[in-house]
């Protein structure tokens, strides 16, 4: 599959919020860029080693543009830092994607949870949400009103968006909108870990659809040494137990796409041909994992002896 990659300019850069930066991105040469749905992120190449992956939360139907907020974290990696301290208006970065493991399903009615940055992704599905007819409500924490990212945006849905920062309300009411849902109800959380794993608590499955920023913990196996095969390569690796997929890969001289290394922004997908993906990522869908058609090579590994990928 193709992806789109291109150097786009930074037409405009504005804090929407403290510490939030929101940059919009054209192409140079004003050609459209790629068709993208709510949910859907781009990585954005600041440097060798230094790419990350921001969700889109402008508007799908505007081809010229791209939107993305990017909050500045002290103790971060270095990629917001760039961001905020290098990267100005008129300065070309690289971008690639758009790519997107938290779409949203048609429903009747849904119930949306953001906390913090976490707002990025659901913005663009309200809008959705309301284009569609549906019945919707929006839940909205953060540590303080003014650390709260397009507020303003999100005023003109009245009553049905509740901002609630945890300095005036505390934590969130989740029993208020997630106990008792109707049938047919999807739910759409992103945020840190603790919120999205409190919100899973009370959600039936089938219902909810999260996105992470950070791995969810898991209890996993001990690693063990598989084989794998690279149809497209005609070629065949052993991984050992101390060697992640990617990196077999990867050492032996076959180029793959990849970002985060950490099984959370899906960038290494991989359709599987055969055999059984130990899955360990917090990307795929309860129903991906079963099918078995996919895995993120960065982090997942096999639950047999023989993997074969296409690759």
């Amino acid at each position: 599959m193709t992806v789109y990659e291109s150097e786009l300019v930074v037409e405009e850069r504005e804090f929407a919020a403290d510490g939030v930066l929101a940059l919009t991105l054209r192409h140079p040469l004003g050609e459209e860029l790629p068709v993208w749905e709510p949910g859907a992120h781009v990585d954005v190449v600041l440097g060798p080693d230094l790419e990350r992956q921001y969700s889109l939360c402008g508007d799908p139907a505007d081809r010229t543009a791209w939107r993305i907020a990017v909050l500045r974290e002290p103790d971060g990696r270095g990629g917001s830092a760039y961001v905020h301290e290098r990267l100005g208006q008129g300065d070309k970065v690289r971008v690639r994607g758009p790519r997107n493991h938290f779409a949203l399903r048609p429903a009747p009615r849904y119930r949306f949870v953001a906390g913090g940055i976490g707002i990025t992704p659901i913005l663009p599905m309200l809008a959705a949400a309301e284009a569609a007819g549906a019945e919707w409500s929006l839940l909205y924490g953060g540590r303080t009103r003014q650390s709260m990212a397009f507020t303003e945006e999100l005023r003109g849905y009245g009553d049905r968006v509740t901002i609630a920062p945890q300095d005036e309300t505390g934590l969130l009411d989740l029993a208020s909108v997630l106990d008792g849902l109707p049938e047919g109800t999807l739910v759409y959380c992103c945020g840190p870990g603790p919120l999205l794993d409190a919100v899973e608590a009370r959600c039936p499955a089938g219902a909810l659809h999260v996105e992470r920023f950070e791995p969810k913990v898991q209890e996993v196996g001990g690693n063990t040494e598989f084989e794998v095969e690279l149809a497209r390569s005609g070629r065949t690796l052993t991984v050992p137990a101390d060697v992640s997929v990617l990196d077999a890969v990867r050492g032996a001289g076959v180029e793959v796409l990849f970002s985060c290394t950490e099984g959370t922004c899906g960038t290494c997908e991989t359709d599987v041909l055969e055999g059984d993906p130990d899955h360990r990522d917090s990307v795929l869908s309860d129903e991906e994992r079963e099918a078995g058609e996919t895995m993120l090579i960065c982090v997942s590994r096999c639950r047999g002896k023989r993997l074969v990928l296409d690759l």
